[in-house]
């Protein structure tokens, strides 16, 4: 059993700085790269991707990163561990095998792990009673089953467990936790029993820490202007040890900060009670943390306790639910603000009378209220902003109808208040509303499925 295992983070989201997981290989020793690409609209939009392209609806910039880091692979033995295979994991397999075939890499170990999509067998989880219903409202899943985009189960540290154990270099997954990528080296690495729930919510903990990426070391911090270099930024890193105690930090010479209130920060960052952060592999108890700052962009965590895992999956699914127009305009001093409100009821009238009717509509100035509705007080007076742009938003379950809303946009320009310009991107177009659909699935009714495949 090792001392230590160092487990760094190289992605927050999809989209993210596109050089950091290279950087975080190359720019130190680490064992294993953890990246999260998953948020629950990345789900649908993925979906989308593959209902038009059947080799599509993963991340596919993570096959460019697995590229980049071959030789580490091989040579260091680093392992690379991602939710980045969406909706469709084997295409991101089968993209990185081609890409090693003509590099001419060998012997690489990529384990599929997939099982979390239950779309295709959502009709026969419904007629075995299983009726997904919304969380919030208490709704089956019935009645917008035939709007559905995507459903999927978010599995836990277990597959990924599974896929470690038979050798995998690259382990690609679907919608796995966040938390579960980092907790599952150190239950392979550690020999963690899965009922020790306090070790279980200390590995939670560590994924939760460092699955925003830089944002634990010094982005988005709220004492930003304390954070050194923030250019080049190096995202975190966990130090685990075999007794659940860790350490974050990130790569010596890099920018950013770790420390004691950045780990802070990012401990608050989605979750609901903080005594029950309820994951697939237990519930954590973040009320149980200890912090302490133990060098230089070094902060010691421990003391974490952890409770038994529930015995139902959070299933994450998304729907059509009818459509969206928006648009923007930009008024100029004097009389900014009553001039964009003006033109706002002017577009408003005009919509009425054409027997144009909304689901929801926003009015927002921006560089007054876009933030808030009801603004603080300002240092001068609404009368004399030099500018405010015009944002209106509007749904509709008919697409038609919010387009034809759209050509009465740009005509405010010459038949509205003056002083008007900042009409940007065209006529705008209606386009879909994706929803989310919070679920729970008994664990029995559905597993995930660990393949493996070698180049």
């Amino acid at each position: 059993m090792k001392e230590q295992i160092r487990i760094a983070s190289g992605q927050g989201f999809w989209g993210d700085l596109p050089e950091a997981p290279v950087r975080q290989v190359k720019q130190g020793q680490i064992d294993y790269l953890v990246m999260d690409y998953l948020a629950e609209v990345t789900m649908s939009i993925m979906q989308k991707q593959r209902m038009r392209n059947e080799n599509y609806g993963y991340a596919r910039d993570f096959v460019d990163v697995v590229g980049a880091v071959f030789t580490d692979i091989k040579e260091r033995g680093v392992k690379v561990i991602s939710n980045a295979g969406g909706v469709n994991p084997r295409a991101c397999k089968d993209a990185i095998l081609k890409l090693a075939k003509e590099n001419g890499v060998e012997g690489l170990k990529i384990a599929v792990v997939d099982g979390d999509d239950i779309l295709p067998s959502l009709d026969e989880l419904i007629a075995d009673g299983h009726s997904l219903n919304n969380m919030e409202k208490g709704d089956p899943i019935s009645i917008v089953k035939d709007e559905l985009l995507s459903a999927n189960i978010y599995f836990g540290s277990a597959p990924i467990v599974d896929a470690l154990r038979q050798g995998a270099d690259v382990v690609i997954t679907g919608r796995v936790t966040d938390t579960g990528l980092t907790l599952a080296p150190m239950i392979y690495e550690f020999d963690w029993d899965p009922a020790d729930y306090d070790k279980m919510s200390a590995g939670t903990i560590a994924g939760h820490i460092i699955e925003c990426g830089g944002q634990v070391s010094g982005g988005n911090f709220t004492d930003w202007e304390m954070v050194p270099d923030l250019e080049n930024i190096g995202f975190p890193i966990i130090e685990a040890r075999p007794d659940g105690t860790f350490h974050v930090t990130k790569h010596e010479g890099t920018g950013g900060l770790v420390s004691e209130m950045t780990v802070k920060e990012q401990l608050m960052y989605e979750i609901g009670n903080p005594a029950e952060y309820i994951t697939p592999d237990c519930i954590a108890d973040f009320t149980s943390v200890q912090l302490k700052e133990d060098g230089n962009n070094r902060v010691k965590v421990f003391g974490i306790k952890g409770r038994k895992a529930t015995p139902t999956y959070k299933v994450s699914a998304s729907y059509n639910d009818g459509f969206k127009l928006s648009s923007t305009l930009v008024y100029s001093w004097p009389d900014a603000v009553k001039k964009a409100k003006v033109a706002a009821d002017i577009l408003f009238n005009r919509a009425e009378n054409l027997g144009i009717e909304f689901t929801e509509t926003n009015t927002e100035l921006v560089g007054l209220n876009a933030c808030n509705e009801d603004p603080a007080e300002i240092s001068r007076s609404s009368d004399d902003i030099n500018e405010v742009q015009l944002r209106i938003s509007v749904m509709s379950p008919s697409k038609e109808l919010l387009n034809r809303f759209g050509k009465e946009i740009a005509p405010l320009i010459l038949t509205g208040p003056s002083g008007v310009t900042g009409f940007a991107g065209g006529r705008p177009k209606a386009s879909d509303v994706v929803a989310y659909w919070p679920a729970l699935l008994d664990k029995n009714a559905a597993g995930p499925v660990v393949t493996i495949y070698e180049s």
